[in-house]
């Protein structure tokens, strides 16, 4: 029988934008090391959902996607409009490099199981399938 394994991550920050960027940052620091990471290519990032939840669901999903799919590191999140159901941010990082990067954990999904977003604490907690 399969086994899933999963990885909590809480991120906070001084407002809730800041919680979402860290929260990336988080998904990436768990996948790869970041200081090995250079800021070269940017993309702009927009999300819409249908509340705060599922922004943060598919914030980091899509950062997943964009690994699997184009093989692209992020390392630096700024989130330049936020109003939740929608967030648009510019990242930066670059192409995943075997010569320079190693995977240290594959995420293979957010989920929505313990998924949290405290605006009051500016927290945001998510459960990741690894």
């Amino acid at each position: 029988m399969p086994h899933t394994a999963d990885v909590g991550l809480i991120a906070r920050g001084r407002d809730l934008p800041e919680a979402f960027a860290n929260a990336a940052f988080g998904l990436f620091s768990i996948m790869t090391d970041l200081r090995r990471v250079r800021p070269i290519e940017t993309r702009t990032i927009e999300i819409k959902e249908k509340d705060s939840e599922g922004l943060l669901f598919e914030w980091l999903n899509n950062f997943i996607y964009l690994f699997d799919a184009q093989s692209i590191l992020f390392r630096r999140f700024e989130i330049t409009d936020f109003a939740p159901p929608r967030l648009t941010a510019r990242c930066a990082g670059e192409r995943f490099d075997p010569s320079r990067h190693r995977i240290k954990l594959g995420v293979k999904s957010a989920t929505y199981h313990l998924l949290k977003v405290d605006a009051k604490n500016n927290l945001v907690q998510v459960i990741l399938d690894v």
